[in-house]
């Protein structure tokens, strides 16, 4: 059977990134996000909940949140569910929380914002051993190559 953990979130941040650095120097970034759902209810009142997620980036992508992200900016992340497991030190209890483990971000809004809107693609810990991975920008922000035959010439341009 094929496997597929693929999350997509875009949200606010609730908290400014808190940005540390492992031994052998990785950079790694922990984020808080609130993701908002407005729906209708049975009656067509209009309701919102708010789902709060926790988001770790790595590499390369977590240095770019650290100095570009802030506390209630919006933010695209996409990347892979993961269950963290420990033991409560206070009460011994086995205790469990999902995350999101960042793969790529986008940072939403505009400059006058605290960014421009760039895509930044991160290592995934120690499963790719951190090492920053660079994703190409969407095909829409690409400038396709020009074909002299579709250029308009000088004097063909009509004003």
């Amino acid at each position: 059977m094929a496997n597929l953990n693929k999350v997509m979130l875009m949200g606010n941040l609730t908290r400014d990134p808190e940005v540390r650095y492992t031994p052998k120097g990785t950079a790694v970034a922990e984020l808080g996000m609130a993701i908002n759902r407005i729906y209708s209810a049975e009656n067509g009142e209009k309701r919102e909940e708010t789902t709060f997620v926790d988001v770790t980036l790595w590499g390369r992508t977590a240095e770019i949140a650290g100095e570009y992200l802030k506390k209630g900016r919006p933010v695209f992340i996409e990347g892979r569910l993961q269950l963290d497991s420990w033991d409560d030190k206070q009460t011994g209890q086995k205790r469990s929380k999902l995350k999101v483990v960042g793969e790529a971000m986008q940072l939403i809004g505009s400059r006058g914002g605290g960014g421009e809107g760039g895509v930044a693609g991160g290592g995934g810990g120690e499963s790719s051993g951190g090492a920053p991975q660079s994703r190409p920008a969407s095909p829409a922000k690409q400038k396709p190559p020009a074909d002299p035959d579709l250029e308009p010439e000088e004097d063909d341009i009509p004003f």
